[in-house]
């Protein structure tokens, strides 16, 4: 049925299709993978989150005969959140429908590059809450390792990513599980690093996902999320520029999300309004006569929210622009 009663009509054949047919993300995207995709029935609310203070805090917990157990309850800081709607549409002609009809699917294909700048910009959004030297400040979130950086093969990498997941353990009791990277630090890990390539002569890494694998086990941390993401960082009009979404110049080490429940402790999500989009990427189709063509629109309502930075640290690897 026609969504509030206009003219568009929800694809959802079209958009298993699309997630059939993208095996991988798109584009080396991996925002969601360190923000996860929460669903909400609400487009904006406050909820309360467990405080780091409140579970680290000692308690009495020795009972005398007879007397009752001792007891308190736990803090919450509230969150809030909105959802804001984002979306693109790609127009699909009549005859291009036809012209196309015996070489490929038009209509997915209208969808995969609608979906590609919807995501693209998703992932831009979440790089630059992550990445952000304003959020993380301090000593207890943030280190600068530029003067030893990634890019040199006797870069201390471990010993780097070792004190960054200390910092975390510290600031809440509880183990980084993933380490985010660009895709040039990656590389300069696994192709460089003298002390890392020294360990790796050991393993078999036939595959990218071994290498991350071997990375992972290697630093002591349960996986190497690796942004690989670019745009075109030219103005309208102008030959393309492209530019990675993820700068070289950082990594951070976090506690992710791994459960569907609210109040677990984590870096943060990303909110998804169900109600309205009940997917992070909902695909819409309706028909535009004056043009004789079919519009695929794809669409999210999300809000890709921080929760508590103090769930992660963020380190400088390399020098600006070098």
């Amino acid at each position: 049925m026609p969504r509030y009663g206009t003219y568009e009509t929800p694809r959802a054949d079209l958009g298993q299709a699309l997630m059939e047919t993208r095996l991988i993300p798109v584009g080396g995207f991996i925002g969601i993978t360190m923000l996860p995709v929460f669903p909400t029935r609400k487009k904006a609310a406050a909820f309360s989150a467990i405080t780091r203070e409140s579970i680290l805090r000692r308690r009495n917990v020795k009972r005398a005969a007879k007397s009752a157990y001792n007891r308190d309850s736990y803090e919450g800081d509230d969150i809030s959140y909105s959802c804001q709607e984002y979306g693109h549409e790609q127009p699909l002609d009549d005859s291009e429908r036809a012209l196309y009809a015996s070489d490929f699917d038009a209509e997915l294909v209208a969808v995969m590059v609608a979906e590609g700048v919807l995501t693209r910009e998703q992932e831009i959004r979440i790089a630059a809450a992550l990445f952000n030297t304003t959020t993380w400040t301090g000593d207890a979130l943030y280190t600068d390792y530029s003067a030893d950086p990634w890019d040199s093969a006797d870069a201390d990498i471990i010993g780097q990513v070792k004190a960054m997941k200390e910092k975390v353990r510290q600031n809440v009791g509880m183990e980084p599980d993933s380490l985010l990277v660009s895709k040039v630090q990656f590389d300069n890990a696994t192709t460089i690093n003298s002390d890392i390539l020294d360990r790796l002569k050991y393993t078999q890494t036939a595959t990218k996902r071994a290498l991350e694998e071997n990375l992972a086990a290697i630093l002591g941390i349960g996986r190497v999320v690796v942004g690989n993401g670019v745009y075109n960082s030219a103005a309208e009009g102008q030959d393309m520029t492209a530019a990675d979404i993820w700068s070289d110049d950082y990594a951070m080490v976090a506690v992710t999300a791994k459960t569907n429940q609210l109040a677990e402790p984590c870096l943060g999500r990303t909110m998804l309004w169900t109600a309205d989009s009940p997917e992070n990427v909902t695909v819409e189709e309706y028909r535009e006569p004056q043009s004789r063509s079919g519009i695929y629109r794809v669409r999210q309502q999300t809000d890709e929210k921080v929760f508590d930075p103090y769930f992660a640290h963020l380190a400088k690897i390399d020098a600006t622009g070098s």
